[in-house]
């Protein structure tokens, strides 16, 4: 039976600031353009931090019962190391979908009905990445997936239930923390290149090659910086402290380009998250002290 420590390793931790992100930076931009807020703002971290368990829990689920992680380089998977069944990781990652669902027909209920259909499209999304028969995430579309939910949906949705109004400060904003958050799956698919291509999973990674990938991930992150600008150009140029972000993603850029493999790109996934996280705190804070 699996322990405490196992089910909370399971949840991966370490990739829980790609779900505070989004919601740190949309609520800025909802300080700067109307005022925060708060408990509306803190329904949406839990969305967005039960959906990111669950996503974790579903991907361990799906890549387990495949035996894609037969065989894995990164972090311990629960069904694939038989430290846990299938049963109870799937039960596990509806469970959390569970809470984002409830947490969401708050914000719902509160702000406009047709959110719900968001919610349910996200769920949805999150359990096809990895899970039926054809997941997206094996067709080399999770990267596209990932900007489009926990970039734009994630940021713009965290910003209209707090305004009820669409912003150009938080598309950009979404821009950024989407390209940050593409940037960590592409750390992650890069470092699975060699065991993706024996189990037959065709992420992006492995289509372009890992040459490619490494200039990829490179370009993220220049697509988050040139996304601080915009969003500075929209609100305030204070927010250009945004681009202090680029400081902590010296290391990890400098370990992708410079030809790691395997193990050695482990700990790019944090220091890729911790990027983010840092992003949006110095993006948020100018907007939240200058509203």
């Amino acid at each position: 039976m699996a322990s405490p420590s196992d089910w909370l390793a399971g949840a991966r931790p370490r990739t829980l600031p790609a779900a505070v992100a989004p919601v740190l930076a949309g609520t800025g931009v909802a300080a700067y353009v109307d005022g925060a807020v708060w408990w509306k703002a803190l329904l949406a971290l839990v969305v967005s931090l039960a959906l990111q368990v669950g996503v974790n829990y579903a991907n361990d689920y799906s890549d387990g019962i495949r035996g894609t992680d037969a065989d894995r380089v990164g972090p311990m998977r629960l069904v694939g190391s038989g430290t846990a069944s299938p049963g109870a990781v799937k039960a596990a990652a509806f469970a959390a979908f569970g809470v984002a669902a409830v947490a969401g027909l708050v914000l719902a209920a509160t702000t406009a009905w047709w959110l719900v259909a968001v919610g349910v499209v996200c769920v949805l999304a999150a359990w096809f990445y990895t899970g039926g028969s054809r997941p997206y995430g094996y067709l080399g579309l999770g990267e596209v997936m990932v900007f489009v939910f926990f970039g734009l949906v994630a940021v713009v949705g965290t910003t209209y239930v707090q305004t009820e109004t669409f912003e150009w400060a938080a598309l950009y904003a979404a821009v950024g923390v989407g390209a940050l958050a593409c940037a960590i799956l592409v750390a992650n698919n890069l470092r699975d290149i060699p065991t993706d291509v024996e189990a037959g999973k065709r992420t992006l990674a492995v289509k372009l090659g890992a040459e490619r990938t490494r200039g990829l991930y490179a370009l993220l992150v220049l697509a988050a910086a040139l996304a601080v600008v915009a969003v500075a150009a929209a609100t305030t140029w204070w927010a250009l402290l945004g681009l202090g972000f680029l400081l902590r993603m010296i290391p990890p850029v400098r370990t992708v380009l410079g030809g790691a493999v395997g193990p050695a790109l482990v700990p790019v996934l944090q220091q890729t998250g911790v990027g983010q996280l840092v992003w949006s705190v110095l993006v948020a804070v100018p907007l939240l002290l200058t509203s």
